[in-house]
């Protein structure tokens, strides 16, 4: 049940990065998805804020997901995606360090007010850029479990918490597994 659920939320996760829908994640949907996430949080095409947010994303293509590219492809497919971060369930501590990157930069873009902290608001402008197609229902939902302390805000600890197990946790009970809402394997 474990491998069947992590493996359902990675597949899930890909769909939503895969910005263009060919199967394939490349540097392009990471410039896709950072001009959807700096559109979402108010920033104007061409802006500063908008430049930072496409570096970010780009940053996180060339850092996490490059180097793991057969020599020559400029994409990975969805069955080598899948794999490749399953293995991230058997090392807390390489999950902390690629996943956990990703998601203080994440953090540091869904923070649109620089407060420290994600509110709701703020999770719901970052979610619908980064998950096109997520209802306000599921947003709400994320938000509600991944709000640990329930203080009406996401930490960067509580937000990267939330990422990092999203990718790697095969703990049924884990609050990440709610990152996109209702978790994958149980629709």
């Amino acid at each position: 049940m474990t491998e069947d659920m992590l493996t359902a939320k990675i597949a899930r996760g890909f769909d939503y990065l895969d910005a263009d829908g060919d199967g394939h994640l490349s540097e392009q949907d990471h410039v896709v998805l950072g001009k959807r996430a700096a559109a979402e949080l108010g920033h104007a095409p061409g802006s500063a804020e908008e430049s930072w947010i496409i570096s970010a994303y780009v940053d996180i293509w060339n850092g996490l997901h490059r180097p793991h590219l057969a020599e020559g492809a400029e994409a990975i497919d969805k069955e080598t995606f899948v794999a490749a971060t399953r293995v991230l369930a058997e090392d807390p501590a390489a999950a902390d360090a690629t996943v956990g990157r990703l998601a203080r930069t994440f953090h540091s873009i869904a923070d649109g007010d620089g407060s420290g902290d994600v509110s709701r608001d703020e999770f719901k402008s970052f979610s619908r850029s980064h998950f096109p197609g997520l209802g306000d229902e599921d947003i709400a939902t994320a938000f509600k479990h991944l709000d640990i302390d329930g203080d009406g805000t996401l930490t960067e600890e509580e937000f990267v918490s939330a990422i990092v197990e999203y990718w790697s946790s095969t703990d049924p009970e884990a609050p990440g597994n709610w990152w996109m809402g209702e978790p994958a394997y149980e629709r």
